[in-house]
């Protein structure tokens, strides 16, 4: 296959196709005739395959030459898949036992043979559902201290760090869409947006908000030339899998070097639109429990990113920032200390700034969340929404003023009751 001409796999063609290659071959096992391929992608982008055979299954991962969710009108390039794989050999390398496992890569046909996670769901799904992870705070919160730090001129080696730098800088394509759908297009009436129709007034205000669409632009700009380390580029809950004991993160594909606070921001993010989108999930029962469960996991998030941040901070910082030839070498633990306040403070203030702006982009934009979409009472759901919207604007435009999580707690849950306009 490394040879031919790209070719996208079918349930019918997959078997002949990848039952020679020999890291896919003895993970299935038996005759690819038996194989049983199912096609499961539901994302924006790629073709997902789950292959079974008489040893195994692995999951095979394949790009496609455009935008799934709108079709070749919107034109991608293949190098994408070089991204992702890129991403996740770091990321296995910087916080092992996160990511699935590798077998295969193919740079031709722009797939990935990779672990078949079982039992695993994703966590979107699992959350919509009202299941009350344990450990997905503490999980996520150090897979991105670990991910992030050591990607950093805090860790690396600056040839190293600017080698990977370079690689990826050339993710152009998927960095353009993050740029316009997320920063720019839900502020304005760009072409594919969409949202509810009930949001129509509070759209028009959004929209006509000075101070939401400077600050907007202010944290695009932070997106586009704060170069700080490798980010996942779209770490949201449909990003994750997950079971009770085990938490992976899944598709890098708009992995790139960026800020640091990208990643905790869309994150953190997710987690408070699950909050507000639990009014419209409640036929099954009260959801007050998962409510306090989530708000519960952004703190924690946030609370284990900063604490593993900090002890990296103090064991493993052997790059070109912040040396300890001028700090600890010097007995100067406090000059230390306070280097490292004021790198959390920006971390805090970034990622409020980013978490804002996804809230807006996934109510407003082209790709919406299912926290919301699920939601078939369209005024149950532009109520939920509402209070996003108003709980993302306040974030982005106070974000230099904002203390702490409770904070944001309590104004979550005035917005979700009603009880603020």
């Amino acid at each position: 296959m490394r040879d031919n001409a790209f070719e996208a796999l079918t349930v019918e063609t997959l078997p002949a196709r990848l039952g020679a290659v020999p890291e896919i071959a003895a993970r299935v096992g038996g005759s690819p005739e038996n194989w049983q391929v199912r096609e499961v992608g539901d994302g924006n982008l790629n073709l997902v395959f789950i292959v079974e055979g008489a040893s195994g299954t692995v999951i095979i991962k394949q790009a496609l030459p455009y935008v799934r969710l709108v079709g070749d009108s919107w034109p991608l390039p293949l190098k994408r898949s070089f991204f992702e794989y890129n991403a996740l050999t770091r990321q296995e390398k910087r916080a092992p036992g996160t990511v699935p496992a590798i077998y295969h890569f193919d740079e031709a046909q722009a797939l990935i043979a990779m672990e078949f996670l079982s039992p695993h769901v994703i966590l979107r799904r699992a959350l919509i559902e009202g299941r009350q992870l344990p450990k997905i705070g503490r999980d996520l919160g150090l897979f991105m201290a670990r991910t992030l730090f050591r990607g950093s001129d805090l860790a690396m080696k600056a040839p190293q760090r600017k080698v990977d730098l370079a690689l990826f800088a050339d993710n152009v394509e998927l960095c353009d869409i993050t740029e316009n759908l997320v920063f720019s297009d839900p502020y304005f009436e760009a072409p594919m947006n969409r949202h509810t129709p009930g949001l129509d007034p509070l759209v028009r205000e959004l929209r006509s908000d000075r101070d939401l669409k400077v600050a907007a632009q202010r944290m695009k700009h932070l997106f586009a030339s704060k170069a700080e380390t490798m980010v996942h580029g779209d770490l949201h809950t449909g990003s994750v899998m997950v079971t009770e004991e085990d938490t992976r993160v899944i598709d890098p594909e708009f992995a790139f070097y960026g800020p640091m606070a990208f990643d905790v921001g869309m994150l953190l993010a997710n987690y408070w639109m699950a909050f507000f989108s639990q009014r419209g999930h409640e036929n099954d029962g009260d959801r007050t429990a998962m409510r306090a469960y989530l708000l519960g996991v952004v703190a924690e998030t946030w609370g284990t990113f900063r604490d593993e941040f900090a002890r990296l901070w103090h064991t493993e910082r052997g790059g070109i920032l912040y040396q300890a030839a001028l700090y600890e070498d010097q007995d100067d633990g406090l000059a230390s200390e306070q280097a490292l306040g004021h790198v959390l403070h920006d971390l805090w203030t970034d990622m409020l700034g980013f978490a804002g702006i996804e809230v807006h982009r996934r109510i407003l934009g082209l790709a919406h969340n299912a926290d919301f979409e699920a939601i078939a009472d369209e005024a149950l759901r532009a109520s939920c929404e509402a209070a996003a919207l108003k709980f993302g604007r306040h974030v982005v435009v106070n974000r230099n003023a904002i203390q702490s999580l409770a904070e944001l707690a309590r104004l979550a849950k005035a917005l979700d009751q009603g009880k603020l306009s």
